[in-house]
């Protein structure tokens, strides 16, 4: 897992649009440019280069059927992604905390000293 591909996985999944095409591809177990292209407010040609982002990430797998290249998502890759996000909040949360007890420590030390200096 290096930091190259975490990386590129996470510009991939920070665009919003992107992550309409994961959702409907979900909900619907895959789907084409075109059938994309009719569910969002984009070009078709703007679709398939969104795709082909998430395809080279891993995020999705191209079957071509017929004329046509359907599109999947890749369950392990998108787990692996939601696994990165929540260890990312994790770090967050507990950096938070921590900066939110050094606010309160801060803060009892100005309580203190503003009553030191009133009892003068």
């Amino acid at each position: 897992m290096s930091t190259k591909v975490d990386d590129d996985l996470w510009s991939a999944v920070g665009d919003p649009t992107r992550r309409r095409m994961l959702d409907l591809l979900l909900a619907s177990d895959g789907g084409t440019a075109t059938s994309l292209s009719e569910q969002l407010p984009v070009t078709r040609q703007a679709i398939a280069k969104h795709l082909g982002v998430l395809d080279r990430v891993g995020l999705v797998h191209v079957v071509p059927v017929g004329r046509e290249r359907r599109y999947r998502v890749d369950d392990e890759q998108l787990a692996r992604a939601v696994a990165q996000l929540n260890s990312v909040g994790t770090a967050w949360d507990t950096r938070l905390r921590r900066i939110r007890r050094i606010a309160e420590t801060i803060a009892r030390a100005t309580e203190q000293q503003e009553e030191t200096e009133q009892e003068k």
